[in-house]
């Protein structure tokens, strides 16, 4: 039977089941995916019933039929499959995974990531030393995860503030926090606590340029960079509050596809800023097809009814200059009910004073403002089709109108040899302020240019500039909001966040978070004068607690990619053996058995092959097994791990 018939014969099967039909009599992919993963024994029931569909989907092992529910998930996901349902994707966009299959029904998890460049500047003592960083990029199936998105014991706590480090002997809320470890296992331990409780996420991370280099993998393709940012986003929208922002910065590399991921996964869309980062005539590689000055910031609501904020400017007097005199007996007329008195230019005159609230601002009546102005649709309507009866710059009062104290608009036709016309508006008496749209284009480029040392710290191809980030912080933050950066890098949002009054959470898993991110905010704390320090006027002051997930495997992933040669590496795998916390795929015996192929491989082909040995859910210690003493963890870090969590 193929494909076709078996959708056709799976669909009439379907139909006999009220649970998996809608009352108008539409099939639910979305049910009958829940049965089949839930193995709900009539939908079992329903399939073994059916001879084709007992082929495909069953296979019998020692007498038993064993259900293949993700084979079955997959098929009835398939776009032929229900084309009319409501949950079919023809009118969809959707992002895939090298299998096909939507990356949004996709179990699969990207635990780990490259750097847009992975030569980076961190901790080396010379300025133009430089260090290749290691990283895999693996990822996990459905099968082979069980413990990893557990909340994490937490270790080696300390407190920064203008003394120093010292110990931490409490946490709260009001606390900040700097946190080393993989980035998705900290999103899912900052759960348990933090859900709901995020006003703004700001990240800026790899861009996935398609020169990303790194060991053991030639290219972070686009479904895994997909499905590596679905994973992160998805935790991430759970810890938004209601009213919570994310902003995603990113290159034209994978803007397209990552607006179609973000308007899937977050209610609304409030708008794309365009950032210049560079100057047009500067080419930092002549090899470029073309010079990229340009970076983007995805903003997305954490809720439907939100909108994005308005600029707000104090009124002032500047503007109103123009003091309009009537000198002589106004014509009469009548627009809708408003009485109009039309002054011809000898009956008229008007003078420049000093700027006064007692005086007009001239308006030009053009574009938008002809159809979404009151002022403009009076005048398109009632003066332009007589304007030909009466001189230039015919000024036609208009009583009743206007948001300012005269009571009236005057109203006046265009000059000799101009196109508008427009009016005389005196100052709102409404609102001492007025509110205004932001730009969606944003000039950084001369801060780019002198971000190389701000804050203290270099830090090649990934640094962003502190005014960038106190612009964004400020726009969709107030005082004591709390803002989390999961990819922190040199730690520019963490600065900026402890210079104006937030608090913050940094995530950072290479070792070099102690070199640049937390060596930057302890200048930060002793005042440092740098990148927005002037301008906010920051005189220093305030802590942060720097602590770690507590690893357990992952000592090993750090011990193996340190590894210099083969014998190092196999005295790392007797080791493991001893934990007993190897991957189940792993079978000890027939490596010791292949012993010499191992020995052939090459010195990175074996640091692979190891991580690969390993259980990832246990890279880090589970909370659950904070009292186990086969992981080691001491006292102290037991009992901060649950003040933590008991915040």
């Amino acid at each position: 039977m193929n494909n076709l018939s078996l959708f056709n014969e799976l669909e009439q099967l379907l139909r006999n089941e009220s649970a998996y039909c809608s009352e108008d009599g539409i099939l639910l992919k979305n049910a009958i995916v829940e049965a089949a993963l839930a193995l709900r024994p009539s939908l079992i029931k329903l399939l073994l019933s059916h001879d084709g569909l007992k082929r495909n989907f069953f296979t019998e092992i020692d007498g038993v039929l064993v259900f293949d529910k993700i084979k079955f998930q997959k098929f009835v996901m398939n776009k032929r499959f229900l084309p009319d349902s409501y949950t079919s994707f023809k009118n969809k966009i959707g992002l895939t995974t090298e299998d096909g299959d939507f990356i949004s029904d996709s179990r699969e998890v990207v635990l780990s990531w490259p750097y847009k460049d992975c030569v980076l500047e961190g901790g080396q003592t010379k300025e133009d030393a430089k260090r290749n960083e290691v990283f895999w990029n693996e990822i996990l199936a459905p099968d082979e995860i069980n413990r990893l998105t557990e909340p994490k014991a937490l270790c080696n706590f300390t407190r920064f503030n203008k003394m120093g480090g010292e110990n931490v002997t409490s946490l709260s809320y009001d606390d900040n926090f700097i946190i080393r470890g993989n980035n998705l296992l900290v999103l899912y331990s900052l759960l348990p606590k933090y859900s709901g409780r995020i006003k703004l996420i700001y990240i800026d991370p790899p861009y996935n340029t398609g020169s990303d280099s790194f060991k053991y993998n030639d290219s972070f393709n686009h479904a895994s960079w997909y499905t590596f940012m679905h994973n992160r986003l998805f935790i991430a929208k759970r810890l938004l509050k209601r009213d919570g922002i994310i902003c995603v910065q990113c290159s034209f590399h994978e803007f397209a596809y990552l607006k179609l991921l973000m308007d899937e996964l977050f209610d609304k869309c409030l708008a794309t800023f365009n950032i210049q980062v560079r100057h047009p005539d500067r080419i930092l590689t002549g090899d470029k097809e073309y010079n990229d000055v340009i970076e983007y910031i995805l903003i997305y609501a954490n809720a439907q009814e939100a909108k994005m904020p308005k600029q707000i400017e104090d009124k002032t007097d500047e503007e109103y200059i123009f003091d309009v005199q009537e000198i002589g007996e106004p014509e009469i007329a009548n627009f809708d009910g408003k009485r109009v008195e039309i002054f011809t230019p000898n009956k008229y005159k008007i003078l420049t004073r000093e700027p006064n609230s007692t005086l007009s601002k001239r308006i030009s009546i053009r574009g938008s403002l002809r159809e979404k102005n009151s002022s403009g649709r009076l005048f398109v309507k009632h003066i332009e089709p007589i304007m030909e009866h009466y001189p230039p710059e015919t000024i036609f009062k208009v009583y009743g109108m206007g948001d300012d104290s005269f009571g009236f608009r005057r109203f006046y036709t265009a000059p000799t040899g101009r196109k508008n016309g427009g009016y005389f508006q005196g100052k709102p008496t409404s609102s001492p302020i007025t509110e205004k749209p932001y730009p969606n284009y944003y000039n950084f480029e001369s801060d780019y240019n002198n971000v190389g040392y701000e804050g203290g710290v270099s830090f090649r191809n990934g640094k962003k500039p502190e005014a960038l980030l106190c612009f964004l912080i400020n726009l969709f933050s107030k005082k004591d909001d709390i803002i989390l950066d999961f990819h922190l890098g040199s730690g520019t949002t963490a600065a900026v966040a402890h210079k104006i009054g937030r608090h913050y959470i940094g995530i950072e898993q290479m070792d070099y978070i102690k070199t640049l991110a937390c060596e930057r905010l302890k200048r930060v704390i002793e005042g440092e004068h740098g990148g927005v320090s002037q301008s906010v006027n920051w005189q220093g002051g305030g802590s942060f607690v720097y602590c770690e997930l507590a690893a357990a495997n992952q000592t090993f992933v750090d011990e193996i990619f340190a590894a210099e040669s083969t014998d190092v590496l196999q005295k790392i795998w007797e080791r493991m053996q001893q934990t007993g916390f190897l991957s189940w795929k792993v079978e000890p015996k027939q490596f010791e058995e292949n012993a010499k192929a191992f020995e052939e491989l090459s010195l990175d082909d074996q640091k692979l092959f190891l991580v690969e040995c390993l259980d990832k859910n246990l890279l880090y210690i589970p909370l659950s097994e904070v009292d186990n003493d086969e992981f080691g963890l001491d006292s102290r870090d037991r009992e901060l791990t649950r003040k933590f969590y008991a915040m």
